[in-house]
C-alpha cells in the first residue's frame, strides 16, 4: 500500500463568533444548540495515499469544499489536526505554508482565476514568475504544459478570446506548471456545458496517466466521480458518510444516505470482476476473465457461459482467484440483496 500524504484526524470546522469554545463546548454536550454557528466540518478522518485520485462528493452545503480548503490550510481549522508528508500544517509559519503551497501543490477552482489583461502564456508563467524564474524558463515550462493540454499555438490569446472549455485548460495547465506533487480541483468542470465536461474528463485521465500526482478532486456529479475516482469520500452535514472504492460504495453502502445517493446508478457499469473475486474452489477451466472488466463488460458472456466458477485473472495474466457466475449475474440483473 502507498504511503500516506495527507492525514486527516478529527478535523472540525466551525463558522461563529467563538468556534473553539463552542467546539469544546459541544463535545461536552452533542446536543448544545448550534444557533449562530456553521459546523461545516464534522470529526473527519482521511488517509490520503500518494499517487491516489480522491474523488470527494456531495450535496451544496455538505462541506466538500471547505474540507478541501481544511486540507491545503487556506482556512483554519477548528478541531483536529492536517498533516501532509508528516508535517502538521498548523505549526507552519506562513512562509513556511507559502512555500509549500508553491512547491507542493496546485489548486484549480470552478472559478478559472486567470488575469485578462495577460495573454494564455502570460497567465500559466504567472506562477513561475512569483517563485522568481527567469523569464526564458518559465515561459519554456509554460508552452511545455500548453502543449499537454492541447492548447499549443494560442500562447498569445488573451483569456476573453478563449472558449469555457480551453480557459479550463488555462487553469489546468497553471496548475501543472508548478510540477505539483498534490493537486486540489474543486468542481473544476460544472460550469462547462456536457460536451465540454466529457472532453475535459477524458484530457483529465489522460493526464492522470501520465502524472504520478496525489489528486483531491471535488464533485457533485457520481457520474464524474466513477469515472475519475481510486476512493470516493461521500460527504452529508459535514461529515464523511463512507470513504471506499467506486466498487464498494455501490456494492456496500455504510449508511441509509449513501444507500439512496447511489441508488439509481447502474451496478454492472461500475462493479468490476476483480471486486467479486473469492479463492477457487477447484481447478481453473476455460477462459478466465480479467479483474479490471467491468460486470456491463463482460455481459455477453455471463449470460452465455455455462460454468459455475469462472478463473479471474490479474493484469499480469495470473489467476488471482474466481468469480461465481450467479454473483455477477446478480449484480448485472439488479437481483442482489
Amino acid at each position: 500500500m502507498s504511503e500516506s500524504v495527507i492525514t486527516c484526524r478529527n478535523v472540525s470546522k466551525i463558522f461563529g463568533p467563538n468556534p473553539a469554545q463552542h467546539l469544546a463546548q459541544l463535545k461536552a454536550d452533542p446536543g448544545l444548540s448550534q444557533a449562530g454557528y456553521v459546523h461545516a466540518v464534522r470529526d473527519v478522518n482521511l488517509e490520503i495515499r500518494r499517487g491516489e485520485m480522491l474523488v470527494v462528493m456531495g450535496l451544496s452545503g455538505s462541506g466538500k469544499s471547505t474540507l478541501v480548503r481544511c486540507l491545503s490550510r487556506l482556512i483554519e481549522i477548528t478541531g483536529g489536526s492536517v498533516t501532509v508528508e508528516g508535517r502538521d500544517i498548523a505549526t507552519l509559519s506562513e512562509p513556511e505554508l507559502i512555500d509549500l503551497r508553491r512547491r507542493k501543490m496546485g489548486m484549480v477552482f470552478q472559478s478559472f482565476g486567470l488575469l485578462p489583461h495577460r495573454t494564455v502564456l502570460e497567465n500559466v508563467a504567472f506562477p513561475l514568475e512569483m517563485r522568481g524564474q527567469d523569464r526564458a524558463t518559465r515561459y519554456g515550462r509554460a508552452r511545455e504544459m500548453l502543449e499537454l493540454v492541447g492548447l499549443k499555438g494560442r500562447e498569445d490569446y488573451f483569456p476573453r478570446e478563449l472558449s469555457g472549455g480551453q480557459q479550463q485548460r488555462v487553469g489546468i495547465a497553471r496548475s501543472l506548471a508548478v510540477e505539483p506533487d498534490i493537486w486540489f480541483l474543486d468542481e473544476p468542470f460544472s460550469a462547462l456545458d456536457p460536451l465540454i465536461r466529457r472532453e475535459m474528463q477524458d484530457e483529465f485521465l489522460r493526464l492522470k496517466g501520465m502524472m504520478n500526482k496525489t489528486i483531491i478532486f471535488i464533485t457533485h456529479d457520481f457520474d464524474e466521480a466513477l469515472r475519475l475516482a481510486d476512493r470516493i469520500a461521500i460527504m452529508k452535514d459535514g461529515r464523511v458518510e463512507q470513504c471506499d472504492t467506486p466498487d464498494q460504495i455501490v456494492l456496500h453502502p455504510a449508511t441509509e444516505y449513501v444507500a439512496k445517493f447511489t441508488s439509481e446508478i447502474d451496478r454492472a457499469r461500475v462493479v468490476h470482476i476483480g471486486s467479486l473475486v473469492a479463492p477457487l474452489t477447484s481447478p481453473a477451466i476455460g477462459e478466465p476473465v480479467a479483474a479490471h472488466r467491468t460486470i456491463r463488460d463482460l455481459a455477453r458472456q455471463l449470460i452465455s457461459d455455462p460454468r459455475i466458477e469462472i478463473p479471474v485473472i490479474n493484469d499480469q495474466g495470473a489467476v488471482i482467484g474466481s468469480v461465481l457466475r450467479q454473483t455477477a449475474l446478480d449484480v448485472l440483473l439488479g437481483d442482489a440483496q
